[in-house]
């Protein structure tokens, strides 16, 4: 290059499975025959009115061009009746709501909204890698505070002083959790309510998954009274609505942090492309059985991923929210992943390992329910094989 890249690239690299999915396709044209279980890719489709919409949107011809930056009305009106149908939460679809192409793009128009170089933002350990890269991005700088494993992932600030607390800018938070699966309650967004008005700092609730393998009504930290005050929240048709290629998401938040971030983001894309939106109108309008059906398929393939954490002798809770299994490792092996690139080599199967979520991670697996049957079947036999094997 004839010239030198960004200070603030030297804290970032490459994405974690940016970097794996490029050894697995060499591994794969090498002839081996890899089951990838790491990613949360969903390989369902979107419902049937979903993709009808789709076509017919496509096949107008004036349905091609640049398109608003705050979404069309329709689908604004859609985001706010869905999340009062599934929350309970009422938001004016015109000052409440900014769509967004994925949620992880509001992630980034967050944290260049409100951030300044030299601020400190509280990130989750461990935590989706993303939120980390986004703070580096604009020039902030992480301060990681733990989930407390005992707890179920509850946020322990107790490694916080005060000091960091006052300087603090923004706190991200996901509840139900990624990677460890756990729900989030109502005692939790509270505390959290409560630490951020003392100290003026926004909370971020990314919520992509309250709708997989949920444990009764889904959560919103927006249910949480005065939390309109103080927090945004992010969500995503990718998981819950089988979208993940469409890049639809939203902030939810009062109208002064919605036009706020709508300065960023005006700059930055050029609108949702008009068929995606219109698909994702209808995509908010499935009904609650087309929901429990999904689910149902997932619960099917969780019991292999199950069986596959019991044949590596790990240990997990099965009250976890989402479209993951997070597990423990035996204490017989010296990392994780000792045990990961083991089953990677010689069982042809790839398993996430958790350090990639932070240090809370290092002794930690995830495996995704995003693959078939048959698939997950096929990776228990070949992991059970290795293991019999070994002993």
């Amino acid at each position: 290059m004839i010239i030198e890249p960004a200070h603030k690239l030297e804290h970032i690299n490459e994405y974690y499975f940016s970097r794996k999915l490029k050894q697995i396709a060499q591994l794969k044209a090498a002839g081996k025959p890899i089951i990838n279980l790491g990613i949360g890719n969903p390989d369902l489709p979107p419902s049937p009115a979903t993709i009808d919409a789709l076509k017919k949107s496509a096949e107008q011809p004036n349905h091609h061009g640049y398109q608003s930056y705050i979404g069309i009305p329709a689908l604004r009106q859609a985001m706010s009746e869905w999340y009062q149908h599934t929350y309970e939460v009422i938001l004016q679809p015109d000052t409440e709501i900014l769509p967004l192409l994925g949620s992880k793009e509001g992630i980034s128009h967050i944290s260049n909204a409100f951030l300044n170089p030299g601020d400190i933002v509280l990130v989750p350990n461990p935590g989706y890698p993303t939120y980390t890269s986004a703070t580096y991005l604009a020039g902030a700088v992480p301060v990681y505070y733990d989930l407390d494993e005992t707890n179920n992932w509850a946020p322990d600030f107790t490694n916080i002083s005060e000091d960091t607390l006052r300087a603090a800018k923004i706190i991200w938070i996901n509840y139900p959790n990624m990677p460890t699966g756990a729900s989030g309650n109502q005692a939790i967004f509270e505390t959290l309510i409560e630490v951020a008005r003392e100290f003026k700092i926004l909370i971020v609730n990314d919520n992509p998954y309250s709708l997989i393998l949920n444990q009764g009504k889904p959560v919103s930290i927006l249910q949480t009274p005065g939390a309109m005050d103080v927090c945004l929240e992010l969500n995503s048709l990718s998981k819950s609505h089988n979208m993940a290629g469409a890049r639809v998401g939203l902030i939810a938040g009062a109208k002064a942090y919605i036009d706020t971030i709508l300065k960023v983001k005006s700059n930055v894309d050029s609108g949702m492309y008009l068929p995606v939106q219109e698909a994702a109108v209808a995509a908010l309008h499935n009904s609650d059985e087309w929901h429990a059906e999904r689910n149902k398929v997932y619960e099917q393939r969780r019991s292999y991923a199950y069986a596959i954490m019991d044949a590596l002798g790990c240990t997990y809770s099965t009250d976890q929210v989402g479209m993951f299994i997070w597990a423990k490792i035996p204490d017989s092996y010296a990392d994780v992943e000792a045990l990961t690139e083991k089953v990677l080599m010689e069982a042809d199967v790839f398993i996430t390992p958790g350090f990639i979520f932070g240090s809370k991670g290092a002794r930690y697996i995830r495996i995704s329910l995003c693959s078939p049957e048959k698939d997950l079947a096929a990776a228990l036999e070949r992991i059970q094989q290795l293991f019999a094997q070994n002993n």
